[in-house]
């Protein structure tokens, strides 16, 4: 492989880890904010447990997820200099606002957040983590409109072979940027709440004793799910009305339409491969299919949860069917996330900023050896620290609401835990 190629790899490796930790960090934080809420409004001791239970996974997920964006943006600098040349001034401004809103904001609430429990009001404590959800969809709109000037680059001039911003309106307005944030946040809402179903269903598995603690979380969690697997499609759909030229067929397309479009790349920009690969078409059946079913699922959820039927299955055999059906597919959305970005971002290859910058002349003059030995080195740290969130989430998963370590003052029930050990839960 190419110096070219084994840095493409490393930004897809890279783009993916990262937006896996922060789907399941934009899907808990509005869920963990309501569960607050209402323990704000009603005073019941049953809802501070769950807004401790699902705030613990959350905090976890946030943790991990920093340290890759730490890693995204270092990589940016590293490899593509040519994209930091040519559009930095453009590109880069969201990113900074970003870091900003994420490290200086958000990072500041979350900290005050974790810490405040049994020492802030009930209310200055709930708008706490309001603030984080806040500061954490701004993240992400920002994101967005980096990436949508990556996809329709909007809202510039070039001056000397440097883009330089023009209209901050048709930046922050491009569809490419706001279409997909309306489809990115359902889609971030429904994977939390794939991963509260699955979570739940573990435990009536199990046979836990706190059947009402793990109902009320699945019946927050059908909800929600279903009003965002609506709109993740619909949404998701919805993009097909402003494709740039040429990324339908990332999507499929007959020979003769490649042949077609490559014939007009050719005419406006001489020799070169101008199509989208093709293999890359297998994402959108599959998120395309993914989608209904989840529909489905979660309309069928919401009419058992009815009668409180789902832990109450008859016979039994078919509850702990569909128990294990929901516990096996948890980490779906996740998959189908990933085939997502692969297909925004793939599918507009050979260009980085589009019909402007192409991949060739974005990346950085290094050696093979020296992208490779990058390569291998972050795809180590993300994969630990993959495996590390996701077994850290697990175990106090498994614990119960019991145990939580969240809000712990080191006294009653939750004696053994501290706050400090919320990272760290996993060797006890």
């Amino acid at each position: 492989m190419s110096a070219l190629d084994l840095s493409r790899l490393q930004f897809a490796l890279t783009a993916i880890f990262h937006f896996l930790f922060v789907v399941l960090t934009l899907g808990l934080a509005p869920v963990v904010a309501f569960l607050q809420t209402r323990w704000a409004v009603t005073g019941k001791e049953v809802h501070e447990r769950l807004t401790r239970y699902w705030g613990q996974l959350y905090v976890v997920n946030y943790a991990m997820g920093i340290v890759v964006g730490l890693a995204m943006e270092f990589q940016f600098g590293l490899h593509w200099s040519g994209l930091m040349t040519y559009a930095g001034d453009v590109f880069g401004a969201p990113l900074a606002t970003e870091t900003l809103v994420a490290f200086f904001l958000e990072s500041t609430f979350l900290g005050l957040w974790i810490f405040g429990w049994n020492r802030l009001n009930r209310w200055v404590h709930t708008s706490l983590i309001w603030l984080v959800v806040l500061t954490a969809y701004l993240s992400a709109f920002w994101v967005m409109v980096a990436n949508g000037f990556l996809q329709n680059p909007v809202g510039h001039v070039v001056e000397d072979g440097v883009a330089r911003v023009e209209d901050v309106g048709a930046l922050l307005s491009n569809q490419q940027a706001v279409g997909a944030l309306l489809h990115i946040v359902p889609v971030c809402l429904l994977t939390g709440s794939v991963v509260m179903v699955g979570i739940c269903s573990w435990h009536f598995l199990r046979g836990t004793p706190d059947v009402d603690f793990f109902r009320r979380s699945l019946r927050v969690a059908v909800i929600i799910g279903a009003i965002a697997a609506t709109f993740a499609v619909g949404n998701g759909y919805a993009q097909f009305g402003y494709l740039t030229d040429g990324k339908e067929l990332a999507f499929g397309g007959s020979a003769a339409e490649r042949a077609e479009f490559q014939a007009q790349m050719e005419a406006l920009h001489g020799p070169g491969d101008w199509t989208p690969p093709t293999w890359i078409s297998f994402a959108w059946p599959l998120m395309e299919i993914s989608g209904s079913l989840y529909m489905i699922v979660f309309f069928g959820l919401v009419l058992l949860l009815v009668k409180n039927a789902f832990d109450r299955f008859r016979p039994a055999w078919f509850g702990r069917f569909w128990h294990r059906f929901y516990v096996w597919t948890l980490p779906w959305p996740l998959v189908v996330v990933a085939c997502g970005w692969l297909l925004r971002e793939v599918g507009r290859q050979p260009w980085v900023v589009y019909g402007e910058l192409t991949t060739a002349d974005a990346v950085s003059p290094h050696g093979t050896a020296t992208v490779l030995t990058s390569l291998i080195v972050f795809t180590t740290l993300f994969a630990v620290l993959a495996v590390l969130d996701w077994w850290l989430i697990a175990r106090l998963a498994r614990r119960g609401p019991h145990d939580l370590v969240l809000g712990s003052d080191g006294t009653g029930e939750d004696a053994e835990d501290t706050p400090g050990e919320l990272v760290t839960a996993g060797r006890t």
